[in-house]
């Protein structure tokens, strides 16, 4: 299956890994570029040393293309980014940001830039920014979503722009490879699939609670960490929608997350504080959030922990490696891709 995705990236199948906090660490990440697709490696919960081992590991457990994922907008990011310069990794994925210094510093090695958006009007500055492909955030998806549906989405951005898409947010098996491509993109990006997979580090009563939920058991709100975010609908993110912003303990927290970024906590405080009330009670969400993540994602503990997950989370019901998983995912695409040029003849 060849897209402009496979031929710009050198990969075998259109399916990528997105860097999910967390979860998108180096043995996941390897297993998705061995078996043909794109693994993001994920930094958000990793400081600037721990990012360039992170690194050095992938490049250990994989000769393939791999890439990886920072929002600039957490305090660590350029250094982050800079790392992954240094390095040479194939593929830079950034979100909330500017990234045209990105682009310029990675085209001089040959590596490619993938800005992460959720609007046309984004996605327009992306591209003028020199980004090589968009990955495009439906409103399904785990994480920050587009307040605007990928069916909708994927196709109006499409008609509007000639770099790639990739497709994020309501895909998780052949099928929806198969919508995507025929909506206009050129890959996917299945997060919440892969997250249940054999060679992922979700704890398995986390991988299980996937397992049970349904479509329908997920929540968008800016709660968890300052911005719209999907997650899991448990007990506890019923009752985040009902706290107010505790700053004492939002305080403790940024301390734990500066000392993660190996940085002085007064840095990080002082460095949000200067950007005004709203950004404060962003950091207020942000570092209560990250705590939260850790004890979904590492402990399976759902009464005190979150989990951002995607709608697709419905329609997954079992945990098989990357490698099995990919072979379905290309098979349901080509049945799929049968039955609608069987109804269209």
């Amino acid at each position: 299956m060849k897209t402009r995705i496979t031929e710009l990236f050198g990969i075998e199948h259109p399916v990528l890994l997105p860097g999910m906090t967390r979860v998108s660490v180096p043995t996941l990440v390897a297993a998705i570029s061995n078996s043909g697709g794109l693994g993001l490696l994920a930094t958000v919960s990793l400081n600037a040393s721990e990012t360039r081992d992170a690194i050095r590991e992938v490049r250990k457990l994989t000769s393939q293309p791999f890439g990886i994922g920072i929002p600039l907008m957490v305090p660590d990011a350029e250094e982050k980014v800079r790392i992954a310069l240094s390095e040479q990794v194939p593929v830079i994925n950034y979100a909330l940001g500017k990234g045209d210094w990105i682009a310029k510093e990675a085209h001089t090695f040959g590596g490619k830039v993938i800005a992460t958006i959720t609007n046309e009007r984004h996605a327009l500055k992306a591209v003028d920014a020199g980004a090589d492909a968009l990955l495009v955030t439906g409103h399904e998806a785990a994480g920050h979503g587009s307040p605007v549906t990928s069916l909708v989405l994927i196709p109006a951005l499409a008609d509007r722009l000639s770099v790639p898409l990739i497709a994020a947010g309501g895909f998780g098996d052949g099928r929806g490879l198969a919508a995507a491509l025929a909506l206009g993109a050129d890959a996917v990006a299945m997060g919440t699939r892969f997250s249940t997979a054999q060679e992922s580090p979700l704890h398995g009563a986390s991988k299980q609670a996937v397992l049970d939920k349904s479509i329908a058991d997920t929540i968008c709100t800016n709660r968890f960490d300052g911005m719209e975010c999907r997650i899991m609908l448990t007990p506890k993110a019923s009752k985040i929608l009902q706290e107010k912003v505790n700053y004492f303990q939002a305080f403790l927290a940024a301390s734990k997350m500066a000392s993660t970024m190996s940085k002085p906590w007064w840095q990080i405080i002082t460095g949000v504080l200067r950007k005004g009330p709203a950004r404060t009670i962003e950091l207020a969400r942000m570092a209560g959030a990250a705590e939260a993540m850790r004890l979904a994602v590492d402990e399976g503990d759902h009464q005190n922990g979150l989990q951002p997950i995607g709608q697709v989370q419905g329609l997954i019901n079992d945990s098989p490696t990357v490698e099995a998983l990919m072979g379905r995912i290309l098979q349901q695409a080509i049945e799929a891709s049968s039955r609608a040029s069987a109804g269209l003849s």
